[in-house]
């Protein structure tokens, strides 16, 4: 079974919808056991990254959310829950993330049009498993002002092009994350979700 974490934010029906054509058994939920206890968890969200840490502390789900991605068993975010995974976000001031990846979140330049909003390539900077069969510079669906600068270079395991070169997919062991929208970038999104569905029926 994969979690869907339900913290009131967030494009949570798509990404089940998704798991559900994938025929992958998932559940919308914010009960921290069965996060914890659950074979592969998603972070999916879209909205303020304060607004959703403020969630995440209301609903007691910050312990649960570390403690799945230390489990060892595959986690993934998606757009803002991407960002949430990270120390740090200066979106409308200074927020503390999970710090689940080390690094920060911070804006796009100013001349920039933000949201960063519509069909962008992913460069493959790294192996890793998402990108199984997933064409190197292929297409995906993004929506997002702010993007994840890792403590770590090596975590960026793919790369976008916006104004200047940023991280979209972050891998660090058996933590997964892209900046865009699997579930809304057609079949090439399907089949990396697929990927990720495959890395939890391994465990």
């Amino acid at each position: 079974m994969i979690a869907i974490i339900d913290y009131g934010l967030g494009n949570l029906e798509s990404v089940k919808y998704a798991l559900d054509r994938l025929g992958a058994p998932s559940v919308l939920t914010n009960d921290p056991v069965a996060i914890v206890s659950a074979d592969g968890v998603i972070l999916p969200g879209v909205g303020a990254f304060g607004r959703a840490m403020e969630k995440f502390r209301e609903l007691g789900l910050v312990d649960a959310a570390r403690s799945a991605a230390a489990s060892g068993r595959p986690f993934m975010g998606i757009c803002l829950g991407l960002q949430l995974l990270f120390s740090s976000s200066e979106e409308h001031g200074e927020h503390e993330g999970l710090g689940i990846v080390p690094g920060r979140v911070v804006r796009f330049a100013h001349d920039l049009t933000v949201p960063h909003m519509g069909w962008n390539q992913v460069h493959q900077e790294r192996p890793c498993p998402l990108f199984d069969g997933v064409p190197d510079e292929n297409f995906f669906y993004f929506a997002h002002s702010y993007y994840a600068e890792p403590a770590d270079p090596a975590a960026a395991v793919g790369s976008t092009d916006y104004g200047r070169r940023y991280a979209s997919t972050i891998q660090q062991g058996n933590v997964f994350a892209t900046q865009y929208h699997p579930e809304k970038s057609g079949p090439v999104g399907l089949k990396m979700l697929g990927n990720f569905v495959r890395l939890c029926k391994g465990v």
